[in-house]
This record gives C-alpha cells, sequence and structure tokens, in this order.
C-alpha cells in the first residue's frame, strides 16, 4: 500500500470498535518515534507524561500547553494512519468550561490532531459535555489520574475499597454520557478494568486495567526500556533499548579514546 493511499482513523472508526476489534494505543512525543509506531497503532497518544520521561520532571505538572502543541505537532505531522490524541495539561481546563474549549480549540487548529484527553470523572462531565458539543472529540480518564498527585501522595492503583469501585464506575459512566468517545482506565484490578468495559457503551483503553479493556494502551520508551527511573508493574518491556544505548555509547567512547573511530571508512579524502 502507498503512503497516498493510507487514511488517518477518526473519532467514529475508533469508537466502532467497541466489542469489535482491540484498539493499539501507544504514548508518543517525537517524530522519529510516532514514524515507526503509525505502522502498528490505532491511536497515539501525545501525553503529558512527557514531563517525566523526556524532561526529567518528577511528575506531570509542570507539563505547558506550548510544550503539548510542539510535541503534537511533530507526531501528526509525521504520521499517516493513526488517530492523534494530544493531553489538555494540568491548569489548561479545570476552572472553567469556556477556557477549557479555548484551550482544546487551540491545541486542536495548531496541532492538527483529532481529539484531546482530559482526567477526570463526574466533576468534569460538564466540561466534557460542552467541548463535545462545540466539535471537540473528548478521550476520558478514569482510575488513576497522575494530575491528581498532590492529592494521593504517590501514584498507587485505584479502586480497592468498595467506596474507590463505586466512584470509578460512576465517573465512567459520567464521562460516556457527558460525550466522550473513549476513556484511558488507569491501574484499577483486572475485575474493575471489566467492569467498567461492560459498564458503557464507549471504548475503554487499559493502561495497567487489565486484558479485558477494549484496548491497551503504553509510553512507547517504557515498553521499549529506555526509560528507567522506575518501571510500573503494568508495563512490559519487549526491548531493553537502554542497556543497548549504555553499550553503543561506551563503545563510541573506547574507540574514540583508543582513535579507532573515525577510520577510512568514516572520513572524506
Amino acid at each position: 500500500m502507498s503512503n497516498n493511499t493510507i487514511k488517518r482513523l477518526t473519532v467514529p472508526e475508533i469508537f466502532l470498535k467497541k466489542n469489535k476489534s482491540k484498539i493499539v494505543s501507544l504514548v508518543s512525543y517525537t517524530a522519529q518515534i510516532a514514524r515507526i509506531v503509525d505502522k502498528y497503532t490505532d491511536v497515539i497518544l501525545v501525553g503529558d507524561s512527557m514531563g517525566m520521561v523526556l524532561y526529567g520532571k518528577k511528575n506531570t505538572l509542570s507539563v505547558t500547553k506550548e510544550m503539548m502543541i510542539e510535541h503534537g505537532k511533530a507526531v501528526v505531522e509525521n504520521t499517516k494512519r493513526s488517530l492523534v490524541v494530544v493531553d489538555l495539561p494540568f491548569g489548561t481546563y479545570e476552572s472553567s468550561k469556556k477556557k477549557a474549549f479555548n484551550v482544546a480549540a487551540e491545541i486542536l487548529s495548531r496541532t492538527g490532531a483529532s481529539a484531546v484527553k482530559l482526567e477526570g470523572g463526574i466533576e468534569l462531565a460538564d466540561t466534557i459535555n460542552y467541548l463535545v458539543e462545540r466539535g471537540i472529540p473528548v478521550m476520558g480518564h478514569v482510575g488513576l489520574m497522575p494530575q491528581r498527585i498532590n492529592i494521593k501522595g504517590k501514584f498507587v492503583s485505584q479502586g480497592k475499597s468498595s467506596a474507590e469501585i463505586k466512584k470509578i464506575i460512576a465517573d465512567a459512566k459520567s464521562v460516556e454520557s457527558a460525550g466522550a468517545f473513549s476513556m484511558v482506565v488507569e491501574a484499577v484490578k483486572e475485575s474493575l478494568g471489566k467492569k467498567i468495559t461492560k459498564s458503557v457503551n464507549i471504548p475503554t483503553i487499559g493502561i495497567g486495567a487489565g486484558k479485558y479493556c477494549d484496548g491497551q494502551i503504553l509510553v512507547t520508551d517504557d515498553m521499549l526500556g529506555l526509560f528507567d527511573s522506575f518501571t510500573p508493574k503494568f508495563v512490559k518491556k519487549y526491548a531493553n533499548l537502554h542497556k543497548d544505548i549504555d553499550e553503543a555509547i561506551e563503545k563510541y567512547r573506547e574507540e574514540v579514546l583508543n582513535g579507532i573511530f573515525p577510520s577510512t571508512k568514516n572520513s572524506y579524502y
């Protein structure tokens, strides 16, 4: 198939995958990685986790709208097939529906992405509905919400008590009722992920939510073994590129110090 015939997946097409085919998703922030990922994924999320993965921050709270836009543009411009979704960063959508719309509209218009994602349940339902009614597709996010790290104190799985389980299910139903076309479900027991998936009529995309979700998502850098600061339980490493890079750079250093590189093959004459 030539590149000219590849069509980007749409929001309705992702929505219609519910109960039909698994949704393959990855988080990506850069042109180089996105080009590779795009061949295999249905959804690419430009996540605010870039704050930790790319910029070495301790959480996602310092990520700005401009950072999301620049990385969003890089991903959209270097992909052809996957639906691209961009996170709304902390502090850009919580205070008012109008502010959320203005930020989301700017992100979509400047990046060319197809949708935004925001964290929240019942308390953000009105905002989700406000955006959707004005033409902005929204992916929800329930369960563990990394932007609320200061409330929780640390990144831990959610839904451990009956009250928490009821709250997360209610959040998921509110997100669906508000008009979201899909939702991320993060860091909950597999049984709860299954229950949420059966409780809503929009696709659930799990990250640490078990195999019964309608799709799965991981941070590409995590599954490639690039991000080594910590590894969440839900991450499966399909490669260990951190080790490969470390060994390659060590070899480069040795060859420079010993006068092996550059060789005649790497020199102009």
